[in-house]
């Protein structure tokens, strides 16, 4: 695949990263496809489930509205599987702070990618934590 793809599939994840941290909850959902397959079971202890874009971003929302956030992303590893889906594997860090406390996740996320049009939209994703940090239960969603 060309190196263009390669930019622009880096360019959504950091798209995807930077929504969190700004609040933009609109960007965060046009990352997406309709529907996206998610495994945060390392992080919630829940299995994978497939959930629409908007139920997505709502449950992020709530659970994340009230901290400061602060996602950075790095390590890209993009494999194609054709011309109109890729995977992409990349290590994040997530910190998450509260007036008082701190919670903060070392990750791996592998995320699934779809083409649609000229446009590439995450279809999927699964994080696996590395380790933590901080107390849990100032993010709703951590187990």
């Amino acid at each position: 695949m060309s190196v263009n793809n390669r930019v622009l599939i880096q360019e959504l994840i950091a798209k995807f990263a930077n929504s969190f941290d700004l609040k933009d909850w609109s960007g965060l959902q046009s990352c997406f496809t309709e529907s996206i397959y998610t495994d945060y079971s390392d992080l919630r202890g829940t299995p994978p489930q497939t959930v629409s874009a908007a139920d997505y971003v709502k449950s992020r929302r709530e659970s994340l509205d009230h901290l400061k956030l602060h996602h950075l992303v790095s390590n890209y590893e993009v494999d194609f599987a054709d011309s109109n889906s890729a995977s992409c594997r990349a290590s994040m860090i997530v910190w998450r702070k509260s007036e008082t406390e701190e919670f903060t996740s070392h990750c791996i996320y592998i995320f699934q990618l779809t083409k649609q049009d000229s446009d590439w939209k995450i279809s999927g994703i699964a994080q696996k934590v590395l380790w933590n940090e901080g107390i849990s239960s100032i993010h709703k969603g951590a187990k």
